[in-house]
């Protein structure tokens, strides 16, 4: 009779259930809260930060666009309109 062939055992065996890495996962996970966190508030504050200065720049652009719209009115009324009976 032939012998049948051996099977080696596993080189890395079923890890064990081991509360200390419970513990350790659980701290990793909430630092990777707070940091969610903090990252949530940073994005907010900048997203804060852009509306703030869109609205100061359409502030400004609604400025220059009736500056200049009042000088072209202001420079068709210079402009003496010569008709046929006035002259």
């Amino acid at each position: 009779m032939a012998e049948e062939p051996k099977v080696p055992p596993p080189s890395n065996p079923t890890l064990s259930f081991d509360p200390s890495r419970t513990v350790g996962i659980i701290k990793r996970k909430a630092l990777i809260k707070d940091l969610a966190a903090v990252y949530h508030a940073e994005c907010l504050a900048y997203c804060q930060e852009l509306l703030e200065l869109q609205t100061k720049w359409e502030e400004v652009f609604r400025w220059l666009m009736h500056n200049s719209f009042r000088e072209q009115n202001m420079h068709r009324q210079r402009i003496p309109f010569a008709c046929c009976w006035c002259s």
